[in-house]
């Protein structure tokens, strides 16, 4: 795949963990994923997904190998760049939606826009809006975050990660603590985000009814990706 296609480039990225004896959790994973491209990632418990995405994520710089997003190598670059680098060019979604049930829904998506500092607060705002109405949730707005359905918090927190347009969207179980209906609600809503906004997605799940619907499978055993 060509550097310019690439969202994302991992080149034998390793990782132990010293606590109290070394034991290697990732084992020279090597992958990519291509601008616009919907991949999960599967395996059992404890084979080192998780750990896999951290270190995407750029949260993790305690590892060996390299890790490139949108063209540039992440492993050496300062707290600061990194910092820059998640707020403009990942957006996460979890199990847990992680909204800050003191704020609005509308505030909670604002959050990372206000951040980053690119765009008025009126600006952010606005495509706040866009983002909730996208989602048809644009009628939750001024709720409290506590207020919402648990399939619409979900919703809420895709809009945050969207926010700031990013080039990624990294998820870890990000329908793990749906029912089936809201689990299909965000397949769509991903799927959409991949072939219209043409953003890449990086998927963790245990869920292989939504992972067999993605574009790829990356899985994973004892550290290394297998498949």
């Amino acid at each position: 795949m060509s550097e310019a296609r690439k969202a994302l480039g991992v080149v034998k990225v390793s990782k132990s963990f010293h606590d109290p004896v070394t034991v290697k959790v990732l084992k020279e994973v090597s992958l990519d994923v291509a601008r616009g491209e919907f991949v999960s990632i599967t395996g059992k418990s404890g084979c080192g997904k998780s750990t896999l995405l951290y270190i995407l994520s750029t949260m993790d710089t305690d590892y060996e190998g390299e890790l490139w997003i949108d063209g540039e190598a992440t492993r050496h670059a300062t707290g600061t760049r990194l910092a820059q680098i998640r707020n403009e060019k990942i957006g996460f979604v979890f199990q847990f939606h992680y909204l800050l049930t003191e704020f609005s829904v509308l505030h909670n998506v604002m959050l990372p826009g206000l951040k980053l500092g690119k765009k008025s607060k009126a600006e952010v705002e606005h495509r706040a809006m866009e983002l909730l109405r996208e989602l048809e949730i644009g009628d939750q707005a001024l709720k409290m975050a506590n207020q919402v359905s648990g399939g619409q918090k979900q919703r809420v927190a895709i809009a945050r990660a969207l926010i700031n347009d990013p080039l990624i969207i990294m998820g870890d179980e990000p329908t793990g603590n749906l029912d089936s209906r809201n689990s299909e609600i965000v397949f769509d809503i991903f799927q959409r985000i991949a072939s219209e906004h043409k953003r890449s997605l990086l998927v963790v799940t245990h869920d292989q009814d939504f992972a067999s619907r993605t574009d790829r499978i990356i899985e994973m055993d004892d550290g290394r990706v297998i498949n």
